[in-house]
């Protein structure tokens, strides 16, 4: 894969979680009890880009993903948010990658990175509001978190499974990393 496929291929991925997450701020909350709670779809994309990249690759996807978001659609508090989920829910992604396919499945690895995504949003929660009473959400939040990370992680399964590209990228990917998850 040259330099200029590999730039192309980072761009859709951006585009598409950029139009994701743009829709998913216009579908209406479905949890009255939990006041921001999301599905988290964008998240799909950064699942992939994990098996189908390199690390800083994805890294950089994961950036300009929040960040043209926001500039399209939201606000520095919705980037603040979003931020602080995304990183945290990303490294320990990055990490429990790490442990390999024989300990960890993409759906664990799904469902991790929904509950820390959640973590990280009341943590930064806490610090506006100065208050950790902020985190009595985290057992109710944890749950839509980690069943919409099972969701993801079951559609980036199917997607890394059926989607010729996406197979292209992650062969060309665990060949580097000598790790395969097929």
């Amino acid at each position: 894969m040259n330099r200029t496929q590999k730039m192309i291929y980072i761009a859709l991925l951006v585009a598409q979680g950029v139009v994701i997450g743009l829709v998913e701020n216009m579908i209406p909350y479905p949890f009255a009890f939990a006041p921001g709670a999301k599905l988290g779809l964008a998240n799909l994309i950064t699942i992939i880009s994990l098996f189908t990249m390199p690390k800083k690759d994805s890294f950089t996807l994961v950036w300009m993903r929040l960040i043209l978001t926001t500039l399209l659609g939201g606000t520095l508090s919705t980037f603040l948010y979003s931020m602080s989920g995304a990183m945290l829910s990303y490294f320990a992604m990055a990490f429990l990658r790490l442990l390999g396919p024989k300990r960890v499945s993409i759906i664990g690895i799904s469902a991790a990175g929904g509950f820390m995504h959640n973590v990280g949003q009341l943590l930064t929660a806490s610090f506006i509001a100065q208050s950790w009473t902020v985190m009595l959400y985290l057992p109710i939040l944890s749950f839509f978190g980690i069943l919409s990370g099972i969701a993801i992680g079951i559609a980036a399964n199917f997607l890394l499974r059926r989607v010729q590209t996406l197979q292209k990228f992650q062969i060309a990917y665990e060949n580097q990393t000598k790790q395969s998850w097929r």
